[in-house]
């Protein structure tokens, strides 16, 4: 038998992403301890790295759960229509239809069901990284990268935005749940891994420009749509949008741009890029979208509906 925190060390699933699969999917039961403690058997410990498998090839975690407890938890994620992550599924990050296929043309943003939008804020307010850990854990289980970032994690960052404007969250507090954020999405990047060999994109932020989490949480998803990405980061001097090209020669560039204050740059970097090699289309992202003009084509504002879209136009061009 072993304790959640061996267990979470053997299936490589963190300990709150455990509790909240228990808790929402029933996906293992564990036993307790008389001071009621989890532990956990051999036959949950492998069912826990098989849901884990599904989840990192792009199942819904709701999905794999109800395919494992149907008893097909052999079947390789990689070999399934629903879990292959460069396959259409995937590629149009939307939710399965009735088919169990992904639809291409994923809706509006949903709101999960019961997250708590404040609780980022409180974090903050508190000074608790270890509130902020644990609620970016339980929705990434809960409703896997695509919902969570739509559907949680950006209206929470929004509530974020406005207490610390409002005088209600000190800096200090914005900068620590910004960092966990970051760290949350980096690892869900790093476990998306580089999708070699199919159509790259160039994404970053213009020069000046360092409100990053919107443009990484895009990545995150494009990535897990199955396109190569070339994350450049924020405060990309102009110049260097030149030598993205001569050096990945991208199928596709987005700009974020979160503020009204980073329009002067992004036209900047679109006319860096439009004169190096007009062929790439420059897309744009982020509050400030639609005034930067010049040329780039806006991708709206939920990022899942910006990645189904951006994989659709490239496939209408032949390299998607």
């Amino acid at each position: 038998m072993h304790t959640i925190g061996h267990t979470a060390s053997l299936t490589g699933v963190p300990v709150a992403t455990l509790r909240a699969w228990e808790r929402r999917y029933s996906v293992v039961s564990p036993t307790r301890t008389a001071a009621g403690y989890r532990l956990y058997d051999d036959l949950a410990v492998r069912t826990l790295t098989a849901m884990a498998a599904l989840v990192a090839a792009g199942w819904a975690p709701r999905d794999a759960a109800a395919h494992l407890a149907a008893g097909e938890a052999e079947t390789r994620p990689a070999d399934t229509e629903g879990g292959r992550a460069g396959g259409a599924s995937a590629a149009a990050g939307g939710a399965p239809d009735e088919s169990g296929q992904a639809a291409d043309r994923p809706g509006p943003a949903v709101a999960i069901a019961g997250a708590d939008t404040t609780v980022l804020s409180r974090a903050a307010a508190a000074l608790d990284p270890r509130l902020a850990e644990s609620a970016l854990e339980e929705a990434f289980a809960v409703a896997g990268p695509e919902q969570a970032v739509d559907g949680w994690l950006l209206p929470a960052l929004r509530v974020l935005g406005e207490d610390w404007r409002a005088g209600r969250v000190d800096v200090a507090g914005e900068h620590l749940v910004t960092a966990a954020v970051q760290r949350r999405l980096g690892a869900a990047l790093d476990a998306a891994g580089p999708q070699l060999g199919n159509p790259k994109v160039a994404v970053g932020l213009p020069r000046g420009a360092r409100h990053e989490l919107g443009v990484t949480a895009f990545t995150l998803l494009l990535r897990r749509s199955g396109l190569q990405v070339a994350y450049l980061g924020p405060d990309v001097p102009p110049e260097s949008w030149a030598v993205v090209l001569r050096h990945h020669a991208p199928a596709a560039v987005v700009l974020g741009v979160p503020s009204a204050d980073d329009v002067a740059a992004a036209r900047e970097a679109a006319a860096v890029l439009g004169a190096a090699d007009p062929r790439p289309t420059v897309y744009v992202g982020g509050s400030a979208q639609a005034a930067v003009g010049a040329g780039t084509v806006p991708l709206g504002h939920h990022v899942r509906s910006a990645v189904a879209r951006l994989v659709r136009e490239l496939r209408a061009q032949g390299v998607a």
